[in-house]
């Protein structure tokens, strides 16, 4: 009698919670049916590798992709970094100086704003398809991943135009901010293994079906972007926390069109030298740490040393005037 006793109960308690369980699935079957999608857009393949992978095919008739030695990329190819990374540049770049173009109301100044307008606008959409182009060119991204870069690269750019607090936030904010993404970056990571979903797919079908082994650099895998990304993140936070920075750009200084060019000119010259800064890739872990290194040293010298060597040279000047 006990046994039919729990049996029917089971029976209830599985015919109560059988329709909870329908309406609940019903309920997240929309959220799912957005997740989904979006998880195979960032799960993108490449041209080089889907060609050999793809069904589509038949009898081995895929097309033969000429591949280049900036080909090989290791990560997912949606949405095109290297498309993001333009886009977010130079349209911050263009909105800044049109801010400063802006229309007074008489007729002189607001045929200016709207060459102006006209003008960079061109050149920000010329480079734009350009780099596109290119990247679809050297069969690393499909013609739909570079245009989802070019939008998020714009979005990414507005969304920090709208959040003025990374420029006062503290080092401890900073400090405590990588380390959460760190930490969550590491958790979805082993969260995914656990399920059998290796975030890391794509690396091994890269290696497969590059043409040449030595185009497979350990800086295209998704943990070295990551890895890059904390440090720039860090690099700022210690920059805009300086002394140097306070005295140099938030001075008198930051309002000169002399004292913004020359930052201008030595920031760009210093990013040249620092391209030509190689890291050692003979083992994996030395290279995360001086990459790590290498890109926090890149917002401290832009924000914060080359303003404020700057802001001393001009100093003697202005003693003089005085």
């Amino acid at each position: 009698m006990g046994q039919v006793n729990i049996t029917k109960t089971s029976v209830k308690t599985a015919a109560i919670s059988m329709p909870c369980f329908i309406r609940s699935t019903f309920r997240l079957s929309p959220l799912l049916h957005l997740f989904w999608p979006t998880i195979k857009i960032l799960f993108g393949h490449r041209p080089y590798w889907w060609v050999q992978e793809t069904q589509i095919y038949p009898n081995h008739s895929s097309p033969c992709l000429e591949q280049f030695p900036t080909t090989c990329e290791t990560g997912p190819g949606s949405p095109s970094g290297h498309a993001m990374g333009s886009s977010c540049v130079w349209y911050v770049m263009v909105t800044a100086a049109l801010s400063h173009t802006v229309s007074q109301g008489d007729k002189s100044s607001t045929t200016l704003h709207r060459l102006t307008w006209s003008f960079l606008w061109s050149l920000f959409w010329l480079i734009q398809i350009s780099v596109c182009i290119s990247r679809v060119f050297i069969a690393t991204h499909f013609p739909h991943q570079v245009i989802l870069g070019v939008i998020g690269g714009m979005l990414v750019a507005e969304a920090f135009e709208h959040t003025p607090g990374i420029q006062t936030a503290s080092l401890s904010t900073y400090l405590k901010t990588n380390l959460f993404l760190f930490l969550f970056a590491l958790g979805f990571y082993l969260l995914l293994r656990l399920l059998d979903i290796d975030l890391l797919w794509s690396v091994p079908i890269a290696k497969k079906w590059c043409a040449n082994p030595d185009w497979i650099h350990i800086d295209t895998t998704p943990f070295a972007g990551l890895v890059r990304n904390l440090g720039v993140l860090f690099g700022l936070g210690f920059a805009i926390n300086s002394e140097m920075f306070l005295q140099s750009c938030r001075g008198e200084n930051r309002y000169k069109l002399s004292f913004r060019l020359l930052c201008a000119a030595a920031s760009l010259t210093i990013l040249q030298l620092y391209h030509f800064i190689k890291i050692p890739t003979h083992s994996e872990h030395l290279f995360y740490v001086l990459s790590f290194c290498k890109s926090a040293c890149i917002p401290l010298a832009v924000v914060a040393v080359i303003p404020y060597c700057i802001h001393m040279l001009m100093k003697p000047s202005e003693k003089k005037i005085n």
